[in-house]
């Protein structure tokens, strides 16, 4: 037990990267299952297409509306504690949705609005969560801690966490969110453990936080690397945001797939998402980062387009499985790229910056994939989304040279 602890999270890393790695692997086989039992609840109370991507886009807003005002506090106070409020809010949220679906007083207005405060919490969540990791691991480290991550949000939110919150949506409605309701308990115990080193400011240092965010926002526009990712996450997941928003539909309907089918076709992006995660120390050895993500991004275009065309499972499966190898890719440069080149002062601030825009392309994809589906049919947000994610493509490409590594952070502010 001990060597598989050593080989998962070596002690290197620390106990506090541990106590971070358990909650996140919590968590993430907790919203894995709400991942589908979610829309499965939604469409067991309704068929409009409209109202099921409604329920993603709730989901989604919050970071689109709180997100920069949530990396002001993350830079401010205590992330450690903004992290553990954050569980123990998604927590209470979840005891009165499986309140309701015991007592059967459940409806679909009450689920959108859970969706909604669910999203505020998490958007809270991550604006701390995303500034943690640089605090308490090794810059040249960052890339193999940044792997575990990435194993947990595939391996566990997307392979095992979908297909078992369907199978216990088939035993219960409540059954898949009262699981959840216990991972989200006991990954706020696990962030308690954690010590951070000092940070924040004093309360007589803080300045109006329309300022801090103009500076948050100034700093993500100025460096090149995180300015080309920035625009990449806002445009491709305009994209995301409507193929995703009524993929519950387009599997029963299109697919002719069954709810555990479903479960299953969110996991084969899973699948493919840990063979990049166990890839791509090879593919960073092999290859620049341009490259690997210029790959990645003609590929996820590409799958919208196939996904379009396609009646029949057996297509469907293996491209999402490609995507999910894209999907870690990306992560991995992400992360690594963040945590080297942020000043700790500005890490909550970037990072909200980011979660702005990833949830502002899922907020404006699902606004436009609902409607799109209802007047034209299913197919219809997957050729929005090829034709979307193909033009920005071509837009963005020169942009891609910017990945790297070796670039210098830009100066703190004073």
């Amino acid at each position: 037990m001990r060597g598989v602890l050593e080989a998962v999270a070596p002690r290197r890393l620390g106990l506090d990267f541990r106590w971070l790695l358990g909650s996140s692997w919590l968590n993430s086989v907790g919203s894995g299952m709400a991942l589908a039992a979610g829309p499965l609840l939604v469409a067991s109370r309704t068929g409009d297409a409209r109202l099921i991507s409604l329920a993603a886009l709730l989901d989604w807003l919050p970071g689109m509306l709180f997100g920069l005002y949530a990396g002001v506090l993350a830079d401010r106070h205590d992330r450690r504690l903004m992290m553990v409020l954050g569980n123990a809010l998604r927590a209470v949220i979840l005891v009165a949705l499986v309140t309701m679906l015991v007592t059967h007083r459940i409806s679909i207005a009450a689920v959108l609005v859970t969706m909604f405060v669910q999203g505020t919490s998490d958007t809270f969540t991550q604006a701390a969560g995303g500034a943690v990791l640089p605090m308490i691991v090794r810059s040249e480290d960052l890339g193999v801690a940044s792997s575990r991550f990435q194993f947990g949000a595939m391996g566990l939110n997307r392979l095992i966490g979908p297909p078992l919150g369907a199978l216990l949506f088939g035993l219960g409605e409540a059954w898949p969110f009262a699981t959840q309701l216990i991972c989200s308990a006991l990954a706020a115990v696990l962030l308690a453990q954690m010590v951070l080193p000092q940070h924040g400011t004093a309360r007589d240092q803080r300045r109006r936080a329309t300022v801090e965010i103009r500076e948050g926002w100034r700093w993500s526009w100025a460096q090149p690397a995180m300015r080309t990712l920035n625009l990449q996450i806002v445009a491709f997941n305009l994209a995301y945001g409507a193929v995703w928003s009524t993929m519950v539909l387009y599997a029963h309907r299109r697919l002719g797939l069954s709810d555990a089918g479903y479960g299953l076709l969110l996991a084969s992006i899973a699948v493919g998402g840990v063979v990049g995660a166990a890839a791509y120390g090879w593919l960073e050895r092999t290859f620049s980062m341009a490259s690997i993500m210029r790959a990645g991004l003609v590929w996820e275009a590409s799958t919208w387009g196939v996904l379009a065309w396609t009646r029949h499972w057996w297509v469907a499966l293996p491209a999402l499985a490609l995507f999910g190898v894209h999907e870690a890719c990306w992560g991995a440069i992400f992360a690594a790229i963040r945590g080297r080149i942020v000043p700790t002062v500005l890490m909550g601030r970037v990072s909200a910056v980011y979660i702005l825009l990833l949830t502002g392309g899922l907020v404006v994809g699902a606004a436009v994939g609902g409607p799109l589906s209802h007047r034209f049919g299913l197919a219809a947000p997957y050729w929005f989304g090829f034709g979307c994610a193909g033009l920005v493509l071509v837009a963005i490409w020169p942009q891609l040279r910017h990945l790297t590594y070796e670039q210098e952070a830009a100066p703190e502010p004073s």
